[in-house]
């Protein structure tokens, strides 16, 4: 093997603030830089691409991927995507001749189209999207062709930014997501008036608040009990904000395939509450709190005030909890361990196709 790096293109949508961008921005940045050689296309820049360039990986922005890929010849293009079928993202490929090409499989959809026989491997964010990929399709998630990698957590960054002698009997919650309908749960409305009654110096804080949660706040006299932030764009924004709360309220009817947001709670020290979803929605979020281990599980209203109630009233059983997830989070979301784990994936892809760089 020669001293040569590894040119890896790794590939979006966009650079914006979502998590599926953060994956990206977290490995492309972790990526051991004396065996590979990173870089970025994506057809819009975002808040994230700033942050990326500032760490020295060139960035593509807005230019036709087939030129990308023929001027940057990347060894490995590595694409994060839904999962549905996109042959306009493909197709590029087959065409530049990329050697291996790699997928995060953000939703574990199944994309059964010509152009994705070009993917050497999908990776699912979450054993529950890898599980319900195979209900669902028939088709027997084996390896080499599929496996599991959890999204990057800078655990290490949250855990130094956060306290260590946080009061969980402080009764104040945060929330934290996009401004989407999509991302959120009549459960983290319906909460608020059980518990403004029965705890009446209870906070709720919330990032990502939409129309119906401001006309909900103010239909019910809640304007001194909830509070709403703008956006945030870094780390330090979020540790800053979760180091002000004593639980992570997680509620969205949609459910998650991973819950980033969670994953950084739990590096940050904090129990979370969440809720099931039915069907065949995402549900990744019971992989990762544990109930009455990481957090606690609530079905109904009534449940999840219980259990906010709960967590307020018994702070040591909070901060057991918490320092669980900080655990939980720390084994298997650390961003430097997964990104190893990532390189051995592209390593073993690299031998299985006899390329030798």
């Amino acid at each position: 093997m020669s001293d040569s790096p590894v040119r890896i293109l790794h590939v979006a949508n966009s650079l914006g603030l979502g998590g599926t961008e953060k994956v990206l921005q977290l490995f492309v940045t972790n990526l051991d830089k004396t065996r590979f050689l990173p870089a970025v296309y994506s057809p819009k820049d975002g808040e994230r691409g700033p942050q990326i360039r500032s760490m020295g990986i060139d960035t593509f922005i807005g230019s036709e991927l087939l030129d990308v890929l023929i001027r940057f010849q990347p060894h490995i293009v590595h694409i994060h995507r839904a999962g549905w079928t996109e042959p306009e993202l493909l197709k590029p490929m087959k065409r530049s001749g990329t050697p291996v090409v790699v997928e995060t499989n953000v939703f574990g959809r199944h994309d059964p189209s010509q152009s994705a026989a070009i993917i050497d491997r999908t990776l699912f964010v979450s054993s529950f999207c890898m599980d319900r990929f195979a209900r669902t399709t028939g088709i027997s998630p084996e390896s080499p062709r599929y496996s599991v990698l959890y999204n990057p957590v800078d655990t290490d960054f949250f855990k130094t930014m956060t306290r260590t002698d946080r009061d969980f009997s402080k009764p104040v919650a945060g929330r934290i997501s996009r401004a989407d309908p999509g991302k959120w749960s009549r459960l983290a409305l319906d909460i608020l008036p059980i518990l403004a009654r029965d705890i009446p110096d209870f906070k709720y804080h919330v990032i990502g608040g939409t129309p119906e949660a401001h006309d909900f706040v103010h239909a019910h006299g809640l304007n001194q009990t909830v509070v709403f932030h703008d956006p945030v764009a870094t780390d330090k924004d979020i540790a800053t904000f979760l180091d002000e709360v004593s639980v992570l309220a997680h509620a969205n009817d949609t459910g998650e395939s991973f819950g980033l947001v969670i994953a950084e709670a739990m590096a940050c020290g904090l129990p979370v509450v969440t809720h099931p979803c039915e069907g065949l929605k995402d549900n990744a979020q019971l992989e990762l709190v544990d109930h009455q281990i990481t957090g606690l599980i609530a079905n109904t209203t009534e449940e999840y005030a219980g259990a906010m109630k709960y967590l307020f009233s018994h702070p040591e059983e909070a901060r057991r909890m918490g320092q669980a997830g900080r655990d939980k989070s720390a084994r298997l979301y650390r961003a430097q361990t997964v990104t190893r784990k990532l390189e051995s994936i592209y390593n073993e892809l690299l031998d299985l196709k006899g390329i030798i760089i």
